[in-house]
């Protein structure tokens, strides 16, 4: 459903085989953002106590057992008579160490992962530009205008019941463009992404607490369009690169859904025997694959999901003439595969390429491939490539950003640090660690400019801070 108002408005292949190659608190938040950290993630200390025992038990039955074959005089040797010597007994499959135990099916294949070192390679070195307070209350997301090449230097943010963009100016100071102030006064946005019409009109789109997302007219500087669905939050929005009409929202009642901005459809609904078991916190778009999408969440899986037999739908949706509520919408029950990467809630993925980018408040980023089966739907493996470590990154809802092309990942931890990592080596690089004395807060999100040479961060006190880097190679990108 979709209502109108006037309310005005204050990877490729050569990666694939480089990897394959060298193969938790934040000081209490305001009242308005206890949900944000309220709940605490669930400590792995039990499941790996758990891996442990059945480790131990399973090789004490093994010892048992050889113990009593010897006794029988049970032997390869002795059951062929006709056999020349004795042949030594086959080894005995041994039992899965904890630290496999907790990784998924088909984990651990192929090399070691390659971890990252905490030491800066100062490859390249940034400065703090600015700095602009919003307000008090918390700032839960930022990101660049990456669909329209008009407004590479344009950014949002959404905090409280406000949403603010933003031109990054040359000199390196913050210009506010616009401001909107939701009707809901006790609304609380968690979440943006940057979309556009079909006629190349940029918007804004936005959601929170209340469940509402909001679509903002950037150009009219209005309201476009709100969309009523989900049950519950909404804990992140990511816009279809391919078409950027297309925008997929993932929520705390479990569910992921895909909406056509443009006509105001809910177009499907990713849920059902095989959804998630808890709240959904983090969805996005495979970057070429126009029908596969990831997602994760609080029940400590990362989900890889295909749209290819629900495509009609989507197309359906663009020449949709009815009443957006009387569109055929359908569920999604069952995704291609079902990934425990990580042992924890995992708040943050995106895809490299055929690759997978996933954050865990285990304090780490893991860059992993899915291997799913065309059998049938939950079938697969998972291969660990690499290892990005973050420290101090063990409250939940704290997401990393990349540039454009990938070549770096920018993440805040709790402490107010920013780790910037060169995505593309193997081992991970630490490009750089950015402290300021003055930043002391939680960064719930970082953005990362079109090249590379500006990097963002919105904090839980209200914040955010600008860095450029130093002697940038323009043009690099």
């Amino acid at each position: 459903m979709s209502n109108s108002t006037d309310d005005e408005w204050m990877m490729d292949s050569n990666v694939k085989k480089q990897y394959k190659s060298h193969l938790k608190n934040a000081t209490t938040p305001e009242p308005d953002s206890l949900r944000r950290s309220q709940r605490k993630p669930i400590t792995p200390a039990a499941s790996a106590a758990a891996a442990s025992a059945a480790a131990a038990a399973a090789a004490k039955a093994l010892a048992e057992k050889k113990a009593k074959e010897k006794e029988k005089g049970k032997g390869k040797g002795k059951e062929d008579e006709n056999q020349k010597g004795e042949e030594k007994e086959a080894p005995e499959p041994q039992p899965l160490a904890a630290r496999m135990a907790r990784l998924g099916p088909g984990q651990g294949l192929g090399c070691e992962a390659a971890v990252g070192t905490l030491t800066p390679s100062k490859s390249r070195e940034y400065r703090l530009c600015s700095k602009h307070n919003e307000g008090k209350r918390p700032l839960y997301a930022i990101g660049f205008n990456f669909i329209d090449a008009r407004y590479y230097d344009v950014f949002a943010t959404v905090g409280g019941n406000r949403v603010t963009t933003y031109r990054g100016l040359p000199d390196g100071n913050l210009a506010i463009l616009q401001s909107y102030i939701d009707e809901d006064n006790l609304q609380s946005f968690y979440t943006l992404s940057w979309a556009s019409d079909l006629d190349g009109t940029p918007l804004l789109v936005a959601g929170g607490g209340n469940g509402v997302i909001r679509v903002i007219n950037c150009a009219t500087e209005k309201l476009f369009k709100s969309f009523v669905g989900h049950g519950d939050s909404i804990n992140e929005i990511r816009t279809q690169p391919l078409k950027p009409s297309l925008f997929i929202s993932a929520s705390k009642d479990e569910s992921v859904r895909l909406w056509n901005v443009h006509t105001g459809i809910c177009i499907l609904i990713f849920a059902g025997g095989g959804g998630h078991r808890n709240e959904v916190l983090s969805v996005d778009f495979h970057p070429s694959d126009i029908y596969r999408i990831a997602s994760c969440g609080m029940d400590n899986t990362v989900k890889i999901w295909s749209m290819k037999e629900f495509w009609p739908y989507v197309e359906k949706s663009f020449t949709w003439t009815d009443l957006p509520s009387k569109f055929p919408t359908k569920y999604v029950q069952f995704p291609l595969m079902t990934a425990v990467v990580h042992a924890n809630y995992v708040d943050c993925t995106r895809w490299l390429g055929d690759f997978v980018l996933s954050k865990s408040v285990d304090s780490e980023i893991v860059l992993w491939e899915p291997k799913t089966k065309d059998q049938g739907p939950g079938e697969g493996s998972i291969d660990v490539l690499q290892k990005y470590p973050v420290p101090e990154t063990d409250i939940w809802f704290i997401k990393f950003s990349c540039d454009f092309h990938f070549n770096q990942l920018a993440i805040g931890n709790r402490e107010g640090k920013i780790f910037v990592w060169e995505v593309q080596a193997s081992p991970p690089v630490l490009i750089a660690k950015l402290v300021s004395q003055s930043c002391r807060s939680a960064i719930r999100q970082t953005a990362v400019s079109f090249d590379g040479s500006t990097i963002l961060a919105c904090c839980e006190d209200g914040s955010i801070y600008r860095w450029d880097e130093v002697d940038h190679p323009k043009g690099k990108n």
